[in-house]
């Protein structure tokens, strides 16, 4: 017994050498962003809680793919399209650019409308360039989701990162409720009424309707079709990496259409061990999101009522001082938090403007809420960086913090290049910060298998003590 212990006291005693040598190290090189890639690419990353798909796979792939089937460009706009959409001249077959010697120039302006590559400031707004890319390119990632995954997989087993829960697709659904679309004014009156009770009632009433219309076989059916058999086929799940899905709604859409698609990602994140939770995208500050936003607070609370188990992260407070009035930048975090129940949430970056931020702050932390931090994009598109990024606010309380990636490939970055940013940007955040950000990104993500969990937090254990073992012969 004696023995025994002794050797748990030694093994612990040696994993804090360990970490300390690691610690003195990265004090060592933290104003080296060169020394930092090197040191962040080698440090296991646990996983990559807040992230889209669709914006993760890079330009370069979906290009050759376009190439290689000849889908058509709009040489204007850079979109492509499969089929020819109409007669304008501007559509031309990539074999048609090839042949006249073209492909060339053309491919470096798409690369420009795809992603962020070469960006010139002057040139266009940032945040437009990037909302509007995705339509650009979907059509070809539309049709490669097992490259995508491949890609997703192989590039994350580089950088050692070991879990992803990637916001993959809205469930797809042909159920028709346009006969229903009276009552959009409707509950947007109530919205403006601020009358909640009504509002439930109301959504009780379409509920039942969407469960008549087929809603809970939609959404087996995009498990079963969908999700299941594409991650069967591609078998992404090994010992290095595991992948995990989230359902999203689009805030653009009129309450109607967007609350059907809720309960079908509800439904369907409630009958899939796959698909972890339920978020809602696309700009904030656009003009139905900003009129509907606390309205689409209350369908996810609606939600949550009907299926409880059902985990969700919301993009909240992804706004900066004059993107919208300031009143707006003081209620969008509070009402995900309070109101819509969310538990995580992603960006966070109004934090400060939020009325009562400082109780808030203690509500997050009190009941374990973490935020996802997304430094490159938040830069890019909101143009918050440095000091006026919250990020030092939500660690003086307490909260949870995971740090993501967003939309690696039309940002042209990795989950590596976030934490460069963190070291060099925040000096108050110390590596064993750092690592229990890592630990976080395992311990609060959606993952509902318990030894799925408890395996990847092991495996975690595993490759810090081999990553700081390694520090230790370095000078």
């Amino acid at each position: 017994m004696k023995h025994t212990s002794f050797i748990v006291l030694a093994l612990v005693f040696n994993c804090c050498i360990a970490q300390t040598t690691a610690e003195k190290y990265f004090n060592k090189i933290r104003n080296n962003t060169a020394e930092l890639t090197a040191f962040f690419s080698q440090m296991p990353k646990g996983g990559d809680l807040h992230h889209h798909y669709s914006g993760s796979i890079y330009a370069e792939p979906l290009l050759d793919y376009a190439i290689k089937s000849n889908y058509y460009l709009n040489t204007t706009t850079m979109e492509v399209a499969k089929d020819k959409p109409n007669s304008d001249n501007n559509w031309v077959l990539f074999s048609t650019l090839q042949k006249n010697d073209e492909l060339y120039k053309y491919k470096e302006m798409i690369l420009r409308r795809w992603s962020v590559k070469d960006y010139n400031a002057a040139d266009y707004p940032s945040d437009k360039l990037f909302f509007e890319s995705f339509d650009k390119f979907w059509p070809v990632a539309d049709g490669r989701f097992k490259e995508g995954i491949a890609e997703l997989k192989n590039r994350a087993i580089k950088e050692n990162v070991s879990y992803i829960e990637t916001q993959f697709l809205p469930v797809l659904s042909n159920i028709n409720c346009s006969q229903l679309y009276p009552l959009n004014s409707r509950l947007q009156q109530l919205a403006a009424q601020k009358n909640e009770t009504a509002i439930l009632q109301l959504l009780d009433s379409l509920h039942n309707v969407f469960i008549k219309m087929g809603a809970m076989d939609s959404a087996i059916s995009f498990n079963k079709n969908v999700v299941e058999n594409l991650h069967k086929e591609t078998a992404v799940d090994d010992e290095k990496f595991t992948l995990r899905y989230q359902n999203f709604v689009l805030r653009f859409m009129q309450p109607i259409d967007l609350f059907k698609n809720l309960v079908l990602a509800f439904i369907s994140a409630d009958n899939s061990q796959l698909i972890t939770g339920v978020n809602i995208v696309t700009p904030e500050n656009g003009e139905t999101s900003m009129k509907d936003y606390w309205l689409h607070m209350l369908l996810f609370k609606y939600c949550h009522s009907q299926y409880p188990s059902v985990k969700y992260s919301m993009h909240a407070g992804e706004l900066a001082m004059g993107m919208v009035m300031p009143e707006e930048l003081t209620r969008h975090i509070s009402e995900a938090v309070y109101t819509a129940g969310a538990n995580r949430i992603g960006h966070g970056v109004d934090m400060a403007y939020e009325q009562s931020a400082y109780d808030l702050l203690r509500y997050m932390a009190r009941h374990k809420i973490p935020v996802e931090i997304n430094l490159v994009s938040n830069e890019f598109i909101l143009k918050v960086k440095d000091d006026q990024h919250p990020i030092m606010l939500y660690k003086k309380f307490g909260v949870p913090i995971v740090i993501s990636s967003d939309d690696a490939g039309v940002l042209r970055t990795n989950l590596t290049a976030q934490y460069v940013l963190l070291a060099k940007r925040y000096k108050e955040i110390s590596y064993p910060d750092i690592k229990q950000f890592v630990y976080n990104s395992i311990i609060y993500s959606f993952i509902k298998e318990p030894a799925v969990k408890a395996k990847l937090l092991q495996d975690l254990d595993l490759r810090f003590k081999k990553f700081e073992a390694s520090l230790a012969t370095i000078k």
